[in-house]
């Protein structure tokens, strides 16, 4: 007999509760913030200005009048790339594949980082995230049932073991670090670095590192891959990208390796979520692969100016305004000496001052005011126009 669908009984219907629980997306919010206000500069979205290397747009090009680029493929990804990657990985980061690591490529990072934490952890289980934390992060956390532990970093934002070794309880799943770091820039030195994987191995957890900024150092600052620790095989996770460093963005291309027992669960999730990468961004990343991290580096000089100019506008707002770290990736994460929310200052900057910048409570600062600056997409002349208008707005709005 049918039911009716004016019978009072039945709760109305919605959404799962684990999403219902997830911040909704802040990029976009800024986004229709923006297009409400023509004119307005934005130091929000985490990209590059630079375009991918032409031997990618070759092979992309290449590959669109292949037939075997519009069908399913492998996966884990074609053995051409997974070859080169494991190639790269062993050269430049000090993972050997062949000590029990499993490599699969991923539509970007973040694809890579859910299914990390969906091939380690059960609903209920815990993750822990340093804050501030990469928001689409702690999104995939909730999205898998699991609850995500932020445990703060210091005045520098740079990782507090102590801090991190007293959250880490029978629940805890993975620690995840992220280096270069989005939002604040800074980059952890080996030797933190070094200790988390070690609690990891102590406590039996698993230890995901987020390396896609891997290439975007500054001042002689290096890049450490846990992964390349001796023992780190078996509990280490480390996810890449070709979004920021080869200008790729939208062929959402990235990569991950990992302890081979892995590999079955995440073939898993992999297949159930993707069936296999996309095959002509595959065949545009062998291209980049082809120009090489000496691709990304020859626009590092030029960022390294913008972030010099970044600093200097900062720091002509005097005590107010606090910005420490940016040794890598294009970010700065900035607390603001003010009784507003972060929200509030953000809506007055894009709506009075014509300059958009990220709110601090999408990274989980949800006390003070701090706001992130992407300096990445845009040329350096336009960044000077854009921390003009930051600066101006800043004095006004704080008096």
């Amino acid at each position: 007999m049918p039911v009716s669908t004016s019978d009072s009984s039945y709760a109305p219907l919605q959404a799962a509760a684990r999403i219902r629980s997830v911040r909704t997306p802040i990029i976009p919010v800024v986004a229709e913030l923006i297009r409400d206000h023509p004119g307005t500069i934005s130091l929000g979205q985490g990209v590059v200005h630079y375009p991918p290397p032409p031997e990618a747009v070759s092979r992309l090009i290449e590959a669109a009048g292949r037939a075997e680029a519009h069908g399913y493929d492998h996966v884990a990804g074609r053995t051409e790339l997974l070859d080169r990657l494991s190639d790269k990985l062993a050269t430049e980061n000090g993972i050997d594949v062949a000590d029990g690591v499993s490599v699969v490529v991923t539509a970007g990072a973040n694809m890579a980082f859910m299914n990390a934490v969906l091939a380690v952890a059960d609903p209920g289980d815990e993750v822990i995230l340093q804050t501030p934390f990469y928001f689409n992060h702690e999104m995939a956390v909730r999205i898998a049932g699991c609850r995500p532990v932020p445990v703060p970093t210091d005045a520098s934002y740079q990782l507090q073991i102590d801090a991190i070794e007293r959250v880490v309880s029978d629940r805890t799943r993975a620690i995840v670090t992220i280096s270069p770091n989005n939002p604040t820039g800074a980059v952890y030195d080996r030797a933190s670095l070094t200790a988390v994987n070690r609690l990891c191995i102590d406590r039996g957890i698993y230890h995901i590192s987020d390396e896609a900024y891997e290439y975007f150092t500054y001042d002689g600052v290096g890049h450490f891959s846990p992964g390349s620790i001796a023992g780190a095989a078996r509990h280490t996770i480390s996810l890449f990208s070709f979004s920021k460093a080869y200008g790729m963005p939208g062929l959402r291309m990235g990569y991950m390796a990992f302890p081979e027992h892995l590999l079955g669960p995440i073939k898993k999730i992999q297949d159930t979520l993707l069936i296999c990468p996309p095959l002509p961004s595959q065949f545009a990343a062998l291209g980049a692969l082809e120009a090489g991290r000496s691709y990304c580096r020859s626009f590092i000089e030029g960022l390294g100016a913008v972030r010099e100019l970044v600093r200097r506008r900062i720091r002509d707002l005097g005590d107010r305004v606090r910005m420490p770290g940016v040794e890598g990736a294009f970010y700065g994460f900035v607390r603001v000496d003010t009784d507003l929310d972060d929200m509030t200052l953000v809506r007055r900057l894009i709506e009075d001052h014509g300059v958009a910048v990220i709110p601090g409570n999408t990274f989980g600062m949800d006390e003070g005011c701090y706001v992130r600056i992407a300096f990445g997409a845009l040329n350096e002349e336009t960044v000077a126009a854009a921390m003009d208008r930051f600066v101006s707005g800043l004095n006004e709005i704080l008096g």
